[in-house]
């Protein structure tokens, strides 16, 4: 079974486990690893093949395939330590997680080390597609976790999870993709794999 992991310092595990998070996009084909950075013209071909403008020089690339399959389930990191904070958590999977924290694995605090099979939360992915990153709606944008409230104002206000505010869900959605893929993300606009999800029941 796959696995897959979400950023707990802005709330992401918490918001797939309470049902507000229900899209994810992963970098696809990140321009700035490849190219000048002078990128224009880009068109994603039927074949699946990425070309474009770097500089003068016409690229013909292929995206890389998609790591998840629609109608696959997917098991949600999570550290072993915060899964034994768990209020509910099956006692077999509880009594297997003891015995690892007991001998001291990787996975008591680092979710990239954890049993995929021992991970309670599961996915579903439902639906998938390729775009460009800046292509995301204001509706996707909440689907991804931003959150939406009126301020003393009245006025609608967005939240990436740390307490940082924003006037609109874009912004918001931007601030978020590069703390989480790093600084000047949003802005190199790269193809993302765009995966829409519901919890496995």
């Amino acid at each position: 079974m796959n696995k897959i992991m979400f950023n707990d310092s802005f709330g992401l595990t918490k918001a797939v486990k309470t049902g507000d998070k229900t899209m994810t996009r992963r970098i696809a084909y990140d321009f700035r690893k490849h190219t000048s950075h002078m990128v224009f013209r880009s068109v994603l071909l039927p074949s699946g093949s990425i070309t474009y403008m770097d500089g003068k020089v016409q690229v013909l690339d292929e995206l890389p395939k998609p790591r998840y399959k629609v109608g696959e389930v997917v098991a949600v990191a999570q550290s072993y330590k915060d899964l034994l904070g768990e209020e509910y958590l099956p006692t077999s999977i509880e009594n297997e997680i003891i015995a690892l924290v007991e001998a001291d694995s990787k996975g008591i605090s680092n979710k990239m080390f954890v049993r995929a099979d021992l991970m309670p939360l599961r996915i579903k992915m439902i639906n998938y597609r390729v775009e460009r990153l800046q292509d995301i709606s204001d509706e996707d944008c909440l689907k991804e976790g931003i959150t939406s409230f009126k301020n003393k104002y009245g006025v609608d206000v967005y939240s990436i999870g740390n307490g940082s505010c924003f006037s609109t869900a874009k912004l918001a959605f931007a601030a978020l993709i590069d703390k989480t893929c790093g600084k000047g993300t949003w802005e190199s606009n790269p193809y993302v794999h765009v995966y829409e999800f519901e919890k496995n029941k």
